[in-house]
C-alpha cells in the first residue's frame, strides 16, 4: 500500500509530521510524529520556583500566557497561596481574551484554507456575494462595492506573482466546494479578522503590559496596579472603557462574522460531521475559576472526562490519573520504556535514534517522535475547544446547551455529528460566543470591586522562601485555547527539583502508547477519502481542526530542511 508523508504540516504553530498508509484512495493508518525537541523542563531544574513563569512562558510565542498561568498556579499550589479575587478577574480576563483572539486567528488565517479556493474569489460576482453576506447577518461591511475591492486586491496580487503565504495551497482541488462568492465572502472575512485580532489582543497591552509574553504575572495574584481614579494605575476607569470598547467590537464580529461563516461553510461540506472523530474520549480539566482555584464546582468551564462518545455521563477528573508512556516517543524512562510514569516522577531523558537525514521515512514500529504519550486512566483523550463544549454540555451549562443545541438544529445535524472534523471546527467557534459574552461580565465585577475599594491583587504571606516547607509538591491547570494543559513542580531547598508540562498538543498528537493506542490525531485519519494523495486537503482539514501547536510540545529542530514536502511510498 502507498504510504504517504506531510512533513512538516503548515499553517500550524511547530513542526509536525503526518505519515499516512492509503488504500484505494483512503487512509487506512496514520502516525502522528513532533520533529522538534522541548528543554525547557531541563532549564528550570535548580531555579527559583517563583520565576519558573517567566522561563514557561518562552515554550510558546502564540499561546503566550497559557504557560505563565499554568505555572503560577502550579507553585501556588505547593506553597497553599490563594490569591485575591482581583487577580482571579485579571487572570480570567487574560485568559479568555487570548482564547478568542486564537480561535479567531485559527479559524480564519490557518484553517478556513482547507475549505476555501482563494483563487475561485475572482470569478465571483460581488452583488452576488452581497446577497449572500446579507442572508447570514447584518454586518455592515456587506456591499457590493465592498466585495469589489476586496476582489481588486486579490485580483492585484494574482497579476504581480505576490501570493505570498497563499501560493502553496492545493489550488483547483476537486474537494474545493464553495461557489466564487461564498470565497469571495471568506476572502474579504479573512481580512477583517486580521485587523480585528491586531486590535482585540491590546487588551493584553493594558492587563499585562505586552503582548506576546505577558510580564504581570506573579506567584500570589498579579502586580496589576488597580485605582478606579488614579491616571497612572494600570486599571483606572479609562482602562476599562478602552476594554470594554474592545469586547464589544468583538462580540459583533464573532455573532455576526465567524458563528454565521461557520455554519455557511459547514453546509457545502455536510460529510465532514462524519469524518475525523479521533478516540471518542475527552478531557476537560475545568477553568475560569468563579472563587477559589482549589473549588472546580466553581469553575465557569466544568471539569469532567467522557468515555467512549457516552453523553449520558460525566466522569470525575483527578490529576493523579495522568500518565505519560514514552514507548514510541525519542526518550527513555529509568524503570523502562513501556512504563505510564506519573508526571511529579516525569523524566525528561532525550534519545534520538529516529533517521538521519530526518527527510526519510520513520520507523513506526520504534521510537518516532519528539512528544510522549499522555493518557488518563490509560486511555488516549482528546482535549480542546471540543471537549469543554462536550463536557459542559453533559454537566448541564445552561448557555452551552443553548449554544450547541441551536448550532445543531439549524446545521440539520444529530449530536453525533460533534463527534467530527466540523464538530470541532464548530465548537471552536460556539466556544468563542460563549467567552465572548462572558469577558464583560468580568469586566464588570472587577469594576465593581474597585468601585467598593477593594484594590488587592496580591497576597504575599507565602512569597518568602523562608516560610516554605523543605519539599512540597503542585499541580497547575488551565484550560489552555488548545485544550487541557497541566504543570506539575516538586520544590526542595527552595528550588525546583523537578518540572514537567503536559500540553494540549502532546494529548492530541502523541504517537502510540505501550498498548499500540494511537492518539487522537492518530486515531482521527483512518476513514479519510483523498481526492488527490499527492495534494492530501483533506488530511490537512482534520490535523487543523485540533489547532495544532508543537511548538508547546517540542523544541528543537534540523535546519537542514525547511520545505514541505508530500512524499509517496510503494505503488
Amino acid at each position: 500500500m502507498p504510504k504517504i508523508v506531510i512533513d512538516p504540516v503548515t499553517r500550524i504553530e511547530g513542526h509536525l509530521r503526518i505519515e499516512a498508509q492509503v488504500d484505494g484512495g483512503t487512509v487506512t493508518q496514520a502516525w502522528s510524529a513532533g520533529t522538534m525537541f522541548r528543554g525547557i523542563e531541563i532549564i528550570l531544574r535548580g531555579r527559583d520556583p517563583r520565576e519558573a513563569w517567566i522561563w514557561t512562558q518562552r515554550i510558546c510565542g502564540v499561546c503566550t500566557m497559557v504557560h505563565a498561568l499554568a505555572s503560577v498556579r502550579a507553585v501556588e499550589n505547593a506553597l497553599g497561596i490563594e490569591i485575591p479575587d482581583n487577580a482571579r478577574i485579571v487572570r480570567n480576563l487574560i485568559a479568555g481574551t487570548q482564547t478568542v483572539q486564537d480561535h479567531i486567528i485559527h479559524f480564519y488565517h490557518l484553517h478556513a484554507l482547507d475549505w476555501v479556493d482563494i483563487t475561485l474569489a475572482l470569478k465571483a460576482d460581488p452583488a452576488a456575494t452581497s446577497r449572500l453576506a446579507s442572508s447570514l447577518s447584518d454586518w455592515p461591511l456587506s456591499s457590493a462595492t465592498y466585495f469589489k475591492g476586496i476582489q481588486d486586491r486579490v485580483r492585484g496580487l494574482v497579476d504581480r506573482g505576490q501570493l505570498s503565504l497563499f501560493t502553496s495551497g492545493y489550488w483547483g482541488h476537486p474537494d474545493y466546494r464553495l461557489p466564487p462568492e461564498a470565497n469571495l465572502m471568506a476572502v474579504a472575512h479573512y481580512i477583517e479578522a486580521l485587523e480585528l485580532q491586531r486590535e482585540f489582543i491590546r487588551v493584553h497591552a493594558v492587563l499585562g503590559s505586552k503582548n506576546p509574553h505577558l510580564q504581570t504575572f506573579l506567584v500570589g495574584g498579579m502586580s496589576t496596579a488597580m485605582d478606579p481614579v488614579e491616571p497612572m494605575a494600570v486599571i483606572n476607569a479609562e482602562r476599562i472603557d478602552f476594554i470594554r470598547s474592545r469586547f464589544n467590537d468583538t462580540l459583533q464580529f464573532v455573532t455576526k462574522v465567524y458563528i454565521p461563516d461557520v455554519i455557511a461553510v459547514a453546509g457545502f461540506y455536510r460529510d465532514w460531521f462524519g469524518r475525523g472523530e479521533g478516540t471518542g474520549n475527552f478531557l476537560c480539566y475545568g477553568d475560569y475559576p468563579l472563587g477559589s482555584i482549589n473549588d472546580p464546582a466553581r469553575y465557569f468551564f466544568p471539569r469532567g472526562a467522557i468515555f467512549d462518545r457516552d453523553l449520558s455521563r460525566l466522569h470525575e477528573v483527578a490529576p493523579e490519573n495522568v500518565t505519560e508512556y514514552v514507548t514510541h516517543s525519542w526518550y527513555d524512562y529509568a524503570e523502562g520504556n513501556g512504563a505510564a510514569v506519573h508526571p511529579f516522577n516525569g523524566e525528561t531523558n532525550p534519545r534520538y535514534t529516529g533517521p538521519n537525514p530526518p527527510y526519510t521515512f520513520l520507523n513506526t514500529d520504534q521510537k518516532y517522535s519528539w512528544l510522549k504519550a499522555p493518557r488518563y486512566l490509560d486511555r488516549p483523550m482528546e482535549v480542546g475547544p471540543l471537549a469543554r463544549m462536550l463536557v459542559a454540555y453533559v454537566s448541564g451549562h445552561e448557555r452551552v446547551r443553548q449554544l450547541v443545541d441551536g448550532a445543531l438544529t439549524q446545521l440539520d445535524a444529530p449530536a453525533t455529528a460533534l463527534f467530527s472534523t466540523l464538530g470541532r471546527t464548530a465548537a471552536r467557534a460556539l466556544e468563542t460566543q460563549l467567552i465572548m459574552e462572558q469577558l464583560p461580565v468580568w469586566l464588570d465585577e472587577l469594576h465593581m470591586n474597585l468601585g467598593r475599594g477593594d484594590l488587592r491583587t496580591f497576597t504575599p504571606g507565602m512569597w518568602d522562601p523562608d516560610n516554605w516547607p523543605r519539599n512540597t509538591r503542585g499541580f497547575g491547570h488551565m484550560e489552555a485555547p488548545r485544550g487541557a494543559l497541566g504543570h506539575w513542580v516538586e520544590i526542595e531547598d527552595r528550588a525546583i527539583k523537578n518540572y514537567q508540562a503536559v500540553v494540549p498538543t502532546t494529548w492530541n498528537g502523541c504517537p502510540r502508547d505501550a498498548k499500540g493506542q494511537p492518539g487522537p490525531y492518530e486515531a482521527s485519519l483512518p476513514g479519510t477519502p483523498l481526492a488527490r494523495p499527492e495534494q492530501p486537503v483533506e488530511i490537512l482539514r482534520t490535523i487543523h481542526s485540533f489547532d495544532p501547536c508543537l511548538a508547546c510540545s517540542v523544541h528543537v529542530v534540523d535546519a537542514r530542511g525547511g520545505k514541505p514536502v508530500v512524499r509517496r511510498k510503494g505503488g
